[in-house]
């Protein structure tokens, strides 16, 4: 085997926390700020500089890349204060021993004063920000801690983004009720002049008793009967998730291939490219992006932060032993091998595999647990978009870009087949 893919195969991804849970906005939907039930009353949500240190060194010692890709989430990152990322760039310089760092923020965009703006462009920063689309839409949940709207926050923050040459992309939420609104939503982000777009579905389930027993106001991911399982009401729809996705994605494919990035239907294109997934939701097993959380304990997943998927603490053991342990490797796998038989014959296995484990929380037609939520939206996106990217992939093949397929459906040269 190449030695490049052999190193790629042992490398990870480390998601940090460095204001764990806490958030400035109380947006309905978050799954992760009420995990601040999970820690002991009174717990300074901050990550200290030792921890900071240790974590740094020890994530680029861990791995065999040249580039090793840094993201800070939250919680809401940006509550750290400009200095603490001043001091993390300080400190991966230290550490760096010749790799190249990167670094992504991902961040609702209220906070940033006149001086973050400089300083994320001459460091290079990433800046995922969090808009849902036009101010009615993006003020229905994401509201502060006074039930405030921020939409005009995030838009003078994606201005600034804009104005300094700061590298950013928008990370919007699909809600049920925003699902109907799929054109609006996308015309808005291209008129804003955004060209890297993801579209998240917000799936959500209210707390069922282990839940509870936590201190949680969602649904953990342990299986549940079917007949127990209540929805969050901003839950999407999973049939609205497929036409909203299919809605845009005419747009797109008619349009905006090549000049406007969404992440939804990339990823489709690698899948019908036969590459690896680039997306873990849509990897065949999972295991390898876990989290650090500010004090230093590291879990499985962003969206497994409960005890039970704990793997330790960076202070007392290393990413190698976490990430290389049993749990951690028989967590990755259960993805595949907890695959109902319903998805495994199914014929858009290679580029779904069950999504997100979170979501698998229905039963198949023949009654066998671990359905995703989400299937019948996802094949019915699936299907449609097939004939389009077999086009793609066909010029893609013979040397041409993908963007092409624009003209391709103008004047067709060759005949679409389902």
């Amino acid at each position: 085997m190449d030695k490049t893919i052999e190193k790629a195969k042992n490398n990870f991804h480390m998601l940090a926390k460095p204001s764990g849970p806490i958030c400035n906005l109380d947006c309905h939907y978050c799954f992760y700020t009420e995990k601040v039930s999970l820690f002991e009353p009174k717990t300074p949500f901050r990550m200290s500089e030792e921890t900071l240190e240790n974590f740094i060194k020890n994530y680029i010692h861990a791995q065999d890349a040249e580039e090793i890709p840094f993201v800070w989430q939250g919680g809401e990152p940006t509550l750290m204060g400009l200095n603490f990322y001043k001091k993390v760039v300080e400190l991966q310089k230290k550490h760096a021993a010749g790799k190249r760092i990167t670094n992504s923020l991902q961040t609702n965009g209220t906070l940033f004063t006149d001086e973050w703006f400089p300083f994320l462009a001459e460091n290079q920063f990433l800046v995922g920000l969090s808009l849902d689309g036009p101010k009615e839409i993006h003020d229905r949940y994401r509201v502060d801690r006074g039930d405030k709207p921020t939409f005009d926050r995030v838009l003078n923050t994606l201005h600034n983004l804009q104005k300094y040459g700061v590298q950013y992309n928008v990370l919007t939420c699909v809600t049920n009720e925003s699902s109907n609104q799929a054109l609006e939503i996308y015309h808005f982000l291209k008129n804003e002049g955004v060209e890297y777009i993801q579209f998240i579905p917000i799936v959500e389930r209210i707390a069922d008793e282990q839940a509870k027993e936590l201190g949680l106001r969602h649904a953990t991911p342990a299986s549940a009967a079917e007949e127990d399982i209540h929805l969050a009401p901003w839950t999407v729809d999973s049939e609205k998730y497929g036409d909203f996705l299919i809605t845009i994605f005419e747009e797109w494919v008619r349009n905006d291939v090549g000049t406007v990035n969404v992440m939804n239907f990339e990823s489709s294109l690698v899948s019908w490219m036969g590459l690896p997934a680039t997306v873990c939701i849509f990897s065949e097993t999972c295991g390898k992006a876990a989290i650090i959380e500010h004090n230093g304990d590291v879990y499985s997943c962003d969206h497994f932060m409960y005890p039970d998927f704990k793997l330790g603490n960076i202070q007392n053991q290393t990413f190698k032993e976490m990430m290389d342990s049993i749990q951690q490797f028989e967590f990755g796998q259960a993805k595949k091998s907890t695959l109902p038989k319903y998805c495994q014959t199914c014929e858009v296995k290679f580029a779904c595999h069950g999504e997100c484990p979170k979501h698998r929380f229905l039963t198949t037609p023949d009654g066998e647990p671990g359905l995703n939520y989400l299937c019948q939206g996802y094949k019915k996106y699936f299907h449609h978009i097939h004939r389009y990217m077999k086009v793609m992939v066909q010029l893609l093949e013979n040397g041409m870009p993908a963007a092409k397929v624009m003209d391709v459906i103008k004047n067709p040269i060759v005949v679409f087949k389902e």
